[in-house]
């Protein structure tokens, strides 16, 4: 008999004034139990909507059909067929304005916690799993990935599943592109992307880390070296900054740079050699999730006052709703209706303050969001030793710069063919924040999975 809950299963979770001090993973997961009562709560809809809301297309009621059969091997199995990280998406995954966000039953109450049930499968297959998965036979043909983050991992699996022997080229010393360099410790534990990427590797997916294409080797290069296709998933890592004065000053750091010391260089170690600095009042400006991980880190190490600096008001902030609610747990505060015009310095080139005006909502732009309005003398100071800006990305330029014939557009994103991520260069395709510029996890894997569909059904033919 299904559970009419109106309210989805708590996840638990390390106490906040524990877990702000430290980089343990907050929420910890479903237990047994939980999953089970939680996958009561979904009415097996005939007409699924669910599905049409996830980006790589999970048959959602079928794994949770298992998980209510306690099948949880065979949940996974379905899973995995549509999902290469399973675990990563899980806990990373904007379910509520996916999959969840479709669910019936979130019209009265809350949605079935699909994004919850996930990561319960994938940690049960990762503690049971007995054996990693065998290689296919290969079909002779080649491909070359440039990037290992989500959007590589995810054209690369699909892929090294159909028989392709698959090469990834990684820029930087440890594959897993966002998810190892700019996601924390607290949100996605770096050894569960290691685990997923061994199951790549098992399929047969070869990983070359430092190997920046543009640098070392060229796209055309890769062609030389006998590839049949080249997918370019190479990330959004190029930092925005305001153009205000003072953002030359010692202690102003991209969210970039500042989480890619912490999270890559492990630099929250006692023992690590990364060097850091740890404000002591410290001022994150943006409204993203990217800025809520730089906020939350901060806080952890050491900071007494940390400030979230928002344009807009909360109601339009465009964080998720479970990092707000884990940073406001956790002692982050929130300065809205909030712009930065200057960073001012000491004799000595160091941050000492920001000076900001206060804002007011005007008329909704293009995209319906409430313009910012600066109001008239509202300009105040906020003492500050760190400020860390995560105002956005774009795609660096390197390979864009080194690959004549591929179209970009004024913002440095590749042109595809929406259907198949085809680029203006023959047998080369594209996807990700390298596309979009900066965006979701799930959403990369979607574009990684497309491609290789795409990829997959020019070269058999």
């Amino acid at each position: 008999m299904a559970n009419m809950s109106l309210e989805k299963q708590k996840m638990p979770e390390l106490a906040p004034h524990i877990r702000n001090k430290n980089f343990q993973e907050v929420a910890l997961g479903y237990t047994k139990e939980q999953a089970l009562a939680e996958a009561e709560r979904c009415l097996d809809c005939k007409n699924p909507k669910c599905v049409g809301g996830c980006p790589v297309q999970i048959d959602i009621p079928a794994f949770i059909r298992k998980i209510k059969e306690e099948d949880f091997e065979g949940a996974y199995e379905i899973i995995s067929a549509s999902s290469s990280l399973p675990a990563v998406c899980g806990r990373v995954c904007p379910q509520e304005n996916q999959c969840e966000g479709k669910c019936i039953r979130g019209i009265k109450g809350e949605p079935v916690a699909i994004g919850r049930l996930e990561r319960f499968v994938a940690d049960w297959h990762m503690s049971h799993q007995k054996a990693l998965p065998s290689k296919p036979i290969s079909n002779g043909k080649r491909v070359a990935v440039v990037g290992s983050g989500p959007a590589g991992l995810t054209c690369a699996g699909d892929l090294a599943r159909k028989g392709y022997e698959v090469t990834i080229f990684e820029a930087l010393h440890l594959p897993g592109g966002v998810l190892v360099y700019g996601i924390p410790e607290f949100r996605l534990p770096k050894a569960i992307v290691a685990k997923e990427i061994e199951g790549l590797k098992a399929l047969g997916v070869k990983i070359e880390t430092n190997m920046v294409v543009g640098r070392i080797l060229s796209v055309d290069e890769l062609f030389e070296q006998g590839f049949d296709g080249v997918f370019i998933g190479s990330g959004a890592g190029l930092p925005r900054f305001m153009g205000i004065p003072g953002e030359n000053l010692k202690g102003v750091f991209s969210a970039n740079e500042f989480l890619t010391r912490v999270n890559l260089m492990k630099a929250y170690l006692p023992d690590s050699r990364t060097p850091i600095q740890k404000g002591r009042r410290v001022a994150v400006v943006g409204g993203g999730n990217v800025a809520m991980d730089a906020a939350r880190c901060a806080k952890r190490l050491g900071a007494e006052e940390v400030y979230i600096v928002y344009r807009r008001s909360m109601e339009e902030i465009p964080a998720r709703k479970e990092e707000i609610h884990h940073a406001m747990e956790e002692g982050i505060i929130f300065k809205t209706l909030t712009n930065p015009v200057e960073i001012l310095g000491d004799e000595h080139q160091n941050v000492v303050a920001i000076k900001c005006v206060e804002m007011e909502l005007g008329e909704p732009d293009e995209r319906g969001r409430r313009r910012p309005l600066v109001k008239e003398d509202s300009e105040f100071l906020m003492e500050m030793d760190l400020v860390i800006m995560a105002i956005g990305t774009s795609p660096n330029p390197l390979i864009r710069s080194t690959t004549p014939g591929l179209e970009t557009n004024k913002w440095g994103c590749i042109v595809v063919e929406e259907e198949t991520g085809l680029t203006s260069r023959e047998g080369v395709y594209a996807g990700g924040d390298a596309v979009t510029g900066a965006a979701t996890v799930i959403l990369a894997m979607g574009a990684g999975k497309q491609a290789a569909k795409a990829i997959d059904e020019k070269l058999k033919n």
